[in-house]
């Protein structure tokens, strides 16, 4: 399985089911999930050869394996192909005519996208500034650190760091926001964390990008780096993956860019990074 046992806290809040593993070449499913559309044969945990080169391995040396194994062979989108990725990657599986906003969790008509007010719009989890990577093919318009989120809300939450605390926001319940910094609501937490992970990870500086960094602050501005880290790791632990995220890093790989978010299929690799 490749799921390791972890110690301490940390084991304890990665101790839900395993996340799925990588689908068959045909993404056919057999025993479809009612609620999430993914196949039993995708349930199974067992270890596939899109990580055989970071098995066994902690530290830097995982770091390195794994921003080789998530560079390799990715499509790139345009700004525009991301709305339509974004319809299909965040949809509400309860109405297939509407996307599920970050931060608010609310269900929102997949084409009232733009904006104006009440539209949502395409929020770079991993702030544009934060590398001034903009919106050109790159990190700009990778779908793994970019969601549906109102489009007031996106402008509330701007391009600051994440840690706990602050005033709440009005127009985001369980959200908090202060000068610096955004608490996302705890549905939210983990999925930001490994948006993150992932951003860390892929964008080391070869690319014609900045490497993009975590840090331990929350007055990044306009350095390619991001916080707060400590934070971010435990709201990793106190929000595990999701069945709704899984299923998002599956489309991401087979319909979009070819690449997965490795913290969302091993948890536990945060921790042996940054841990």
């Amino acid at each position: 399985m490749y799921r390791t046992l972890l110690t301490g806290a940390l084991a304890a809040a990665l101790s839900a089911p395993l996340p799925l593993a990588m689908a068959a070449d045909t993404g056919a499913d057999t025993g479809t999930s009612a609620d999430t559309g993914i196949g039993a044969a995708d349930l199974e945990a067992a270890d596939h050869p899109y990580y055989a080169d970071a098995e066994g391995r902690t530290g830097e040396a995982l770091k390195a394996a794994l921003h080789d194994i998530i560079s390799a062979d990715v499509t790139r989108l345009s700004y525009s192909q991301v709305w339509d990725a974004l319809k299909e990657t965040d949809q509400d599986p309860s109405d297939p005519g509407s996307v599920i906003l970050l931060y608010t969790g609310e269900s929102r008509g997949a084409d009232e996208n733009g904006g104006n007010v009440g539209d949502w719009n395409r929020e770079h989890v991993w702030a544009q500034s934060h590398g001034d990577f903009g919106t050109s093919a790159g990190p700009g318009t990778d779908i793994h650190h970019l969601r549906p989120t109102d489009v007031q809300v996106n402008s509330t939450r701007g391009n600051k760091d994440f840690d706990d605390g602050g005033s709440p926001v009005s127009s985001a319940p369980g959200n908090f926001t202060d000068a610096d910094s955004w608490e996302a609501r705890d549905e939210d937490k983990g999925d930001i964390a490994r948006m993150l992970f992932y951003m860390a990870v892929r964008y080391e500086g070869d690319d014609g990008f900045a490497d993009l960094e975590l840090d331990d602050d929350t007055s990044n501005g306009g350095t390619p780096f991001h916080g707060r880290l400590s934070t971010l790791l435990e709201w990793h632990a106190q929000d595990p993956p999701s069945a709704a995220e899984e299923r998002r890093n599956e489309i991401i790989f087979t319909d979009y860019q070819g690449n997965r978010n490795p913290f969302i299929d091993h948890p536990e690799w945060a921790e042996s990074i940054w841990g």
